[in-house]
């Protein structure tokens, strides 16, 4: 997730958090304890800002059984977004203002709305434009790599670009996926076809040209052929592509389409911590590609997102309120609007203009009950039971560790996440495994895989990941 590397620097960073090693529980090769200390005092070295907040220990104690509407309730707005006639029509129009300029349950793609990636932008289209090279987008879920790419492909387009998007899946075929990219490229733009040959007036596509078993030569001998436009494929969520094959022939095709200065160029987004990981070893391809890699935004960025809500909602966010979204969010777009917007409503369901840090806490709390709410409850119970409040460091040290595209992590990942908090048994890699281990049941946090000797975990539901993440935050804000 984009927001472990504040998590991390301020533990980091935080004259609090200095611990004399050796003070700490000593450990022998196999993660044993050894000497007098307990384990307890490991639980001590860790900084109170990683520690579970109450309120999610009120949430997993609250009744099952909690009271139920007395009325049922009905829709404020109708499908083409009209506002029924009340005394609270103004409220439901500004909340629905609010959700189109902040909701974050889907990316960005209209340009009025978003915020905080100018740079990126201008680099994407330098890249394309300019250096005529393709584009590999990289960075942590929630970042803003979709977004990037819609916004981008709007921008394009107005540039005259013919832009075609695909998501990718864990089941794609390069042949299919590029057949139908073809299928919506005019043979009229084929330097072999004029304007008024039979061909044009068909009105036929790039695909026909194809033939039936093709690769990526045989597709970069037709792409080659485009003329009086530029093409730009993107493929997002390139990430999800378990296919080796895939992956090769589409670093095939980059090479084949840049040898021949094809007015072809491609697009890649994926979750991935740097370029290697999304195209592989693959060196012939390097000199024609350049990483663009996704940073968190920054407190002015998030500020100017909060912007466009203020403006369309007709509300105010308080200093207060904004410094709250802005370390919760810790440089996440997703967070930054998921937190922003929950703020808002907070504000407008009391019909407040002024946005306070009463709200601000109110949404933190809102989306922790809704993202422990998506939980299976023997999950949640998991997470209750105390020897998960023991283990809070080190479950949100292996959350950051997660962020990777499979989500596998080991015990080395988990002690690089610690950083100076890695102290005692935290920083020996048997003992945090076998910590781990205790959590890697069948029904329990973790999934183990052990492959060639190599023990890895990865959560088993991602949701557990976000919700220990933006606890860490949230206790850190308690302790401030």
């Amino acid at each position: 997730m984009s927001w472990k590397r504040w998590l991390r620097s301020e533990a980091d960073t935080s004259a609090d958090n200095e611990v004399k090693t050796e003070d700490a529980v000593a450990v022998d090769g196999d993660g044993r304890r050894t000497g007098d200390a307990p384990l307890a005092d490991i639980e001590t070295m860790v900084p109170p800002q990683l520690d579970r907040p109450a309120f999610l220990d009120e949430l997993w104690n609250q009744p099952l059984d909690a009271p139920s509407r007395t009325t049922l309730p009905r829709f404020t707005a109708s499908a083409s977004d009209d506002i029924e006639t009340s005394g609270t029509s103004e409220i439901v129009r500004r909340k629905l203002a609010l959700r189109d300029t902040l909701g974050a349950s889907q990316p960005v793609i209209n340009r009025e709305v978003f915020a905080g990636r100018h740079d990126a932008m201008a680099q994407l289209i330098t890249s394309i434009e300019q250096n005529r090279v393709h584009v590999v987008i990289y960075g942590e879920r929630g970042i803003g790599k979709t977004s990037l790419a819609h916004v981008f492909a709007e921008t394009a387009r107005e540039a005259r670009y013919l832009v075609l998007y695909g998501s990718c899946g864990s089941d794609a075929q390069f042949s299919s996926m590029f057949r139908a990219f073809l299928a919506r490229i005019p043979r009229l733009y084929h330097a072999s076809v004029l304007p008024n040959s039979p061909e044009a007036e068909q009105g036929d596509n790039f695909d026909s040209m194809l033939p039936e078993d093709f690769g990526p030569r045989e597709l970069a001998d037709v792409l080659a052929g485009v003329t009086g436009t530029r093409v730009l494929i993107i493929l997002d969520e390139y990430d999800r592509v378990v296919d080796v094959e895939f992956r090769r022939d589409v670093a095939e095709l980059i090479k084949n389409l840049s040898d021949r200065a094809a007015r072809v160029q491609l697009v890649l987004t994926g979750v991935a911590q740097n370029l290697d990981e999304l195209i592989g070893y693959a060196p012939s391809i390097r000199r024609n590609i350049v990483g663009l890699p996704m940073r968190p935004l920054t407190p002015a960025e998030v500020k100017a997102l909060i912007a466009l809500g203020e403006k369309a909602a007709e509300l105010r966010y308080s200093d207060d309120a904004t410094k709250m979204i802005t370390t919760m969010a810790g440089g996440s777009p997703y967070l930054a609007r998921l937190l922003a917007h929950a703020a808002g409503l907070s504000a407008l369901d009391e019909e407040a203009r002024l946005v306070t840090a009463a709200h601000g806490r109110a949404a933190v709390e809102r989306v922790l009950t809704d993202w422990n709410a998506s939980l299976p409850r023997r999950v949640q119970v998991n997470l209750a039971r105390e020897e998960a409040r023991a283990n809070w460091p080190l479950l949100i040290a292996a959350a950051r560790a997660g962020s990777s595209a499979d989500g596998f992590f080991s015990a080395d990942d988990v002690i690089t996440e610690l950083g100076k908090n890695a102290v005692g048994g935290l920083a020996n890699p048997a003992y945090v495994e076998r910590e781990l281990k205790q959590f890697s049941g069948p029904q329990d946090l973790l999934e183990r895989s052990d492959v060639g000797g190599a023990v890895r975990f990865r959560f088993a539901y991602p949701g557990v990941s976000s919700l220990l993440l933006i606890s860490a935050a949230l206790a850190r804000l308690t302790n401030d």
